[in-house]
C-alpha cells in the first residue's frame, strides 16, 4: 500500500484555506470525520494484536486509567505507524492547517507516536492540556482507529479566554475520524468507558522548535513513564536509542 498515494487522494478534494479558517475559529482546533482512508485505517487496524502483549496499563487515581503504547514499541513491531507520521503529504496539510512550520520530535521522544488504549470499565482521562515542554509549539493530531464504545472526547473550546464563550465540542470520535489541535489551548478530556467497550486511537505529536532543555526532558520522561508508558520502556529505550 502506497501511503502517500492514499492520503493524498483525500487530501486533494478538501478545500484547504476553509480548513485552515475553521481550525482558528475553532480554537487552533480542526474536527474531520472519514479522513483516513479506508485502506490506511485497515493496515492499522491490521497491527493491532500484535501489539496487544505491549499495552502498558496505567492508572492515575481521579486523573486516568487506560493503557498506552509508546513509539519504540511501534517502531519494534508495527513500522506502519511511524510511516503515517512521516507520511509528506500529511505533513504539507498540517503545517498549511496550522500556519507553523511544524518539525518532528526527536527519537528519544516515546510520545511522538503513541496509541491510547481504553479498554476497560472506567478508562478516561480527566480534563487536561497537552502541555508542551519543548521550546516551540506543540500541535497533538489524533486518528481513531477502534471505537466499540460510548465514551466521548469533549473539547472546552475558548477554555480560559475571558473575551469568549467557551463552546462544548462532544466527539464520538468513530473510526477514521481525525483531530488537529494546539496542545497548550485546547482544554478536553475523554469521558468513561462502561462495560465491554473499546476505543484504541492513534496520537501524534509535532512540535515548532524541537529543543527543550534538560530538566524539562527528565520532567516529560517522568510524565510519560507514569502516566503512559511505563519506567523500563521510557528510559530503558531511551538509552538504547
Amino acid at each position: 500500500m502506497n501511503v502517500e498515494a492514499e492520503f493524498r487522494t483525500v487530501l486533494n478534494a478538501l478545500d484547504w484555506k476553509k480548513l485552515k479558517e475553521e481550525f482558528f475559529a475553532q480554537d487552533q482546533c480542526l474536527v474531520m470525520e472519514n479522513f483516513v482512508p479506508p485502506a490506511v485505517l485497515e493496515g492499522l487496524v491490521t497491527s493491532l494484536p500484535t501489539l496487544a502483549p505491549v499495552v502498558n496499563r496505567n492508572y492515575i487515581p481521579r486523573h486516568k486509567k487506560g493503557g498506552s503504547v509508546s513509539r519504540y514499541e511501534l517502531d519494534r513491531l508495527a513500522p506502519s505507524f511511524s510511516e503515517v507520521y512521516r507520511t509528506p503529504a500529511l505533513w504539507e496539510f498540517f503545517k498549511t492547517i496550522t500556519g507553523q512550520e511544524l518539525v518532528p520530535c526527536p527519537p528519544a521522544d516515546p510520545h511522538t507516536y503513541a496509541l491510547y488504549y481504553y479498554t476497560e470499565p472506567g478508562d478516561h482521562i480527566g480534563w487536561h492540556y497537552d502541555t508542551s515542554y519543548y521550546r516551540g509549539q506543540r500541535f497533538t493530531v489524533l486518528f481513531s482507529l477502534v471505537n466499540r464504545s460510548s465514551c466521548r472526547l469533549e473539547c472546552d473550546l475558548y477554555h480560559g479566554d475571558p473575551s469568549r464563550k467557551s463552546r462544548l465540542l462532544s466527539l464520538a470520535m468513530t473510526p477514521g475520524t481525525f483531530v488537529i489541535f494546539n496542545g497548550d489551548r485546547l482544554w478536553h478530556r475523554v469521558t468513561p468507558m462502561g462495560e465491554n467497550e473499546e476505543r484504541i486511537l492513534l496520537t501524534m505529536e509535532y512540535v515548532t522548535d524541537a529543543a527543550m532543555e534538560p530538566y524539562k526532558r527528565f520532567v516529560s520522561n517522568m510524565k510519560d513513564a507514569i502516566a503512559y508508558f511505563g519506567f523500563r520502556n521510557v528510559f530503558g529505550q531511551r538509552k538504547a536509542a
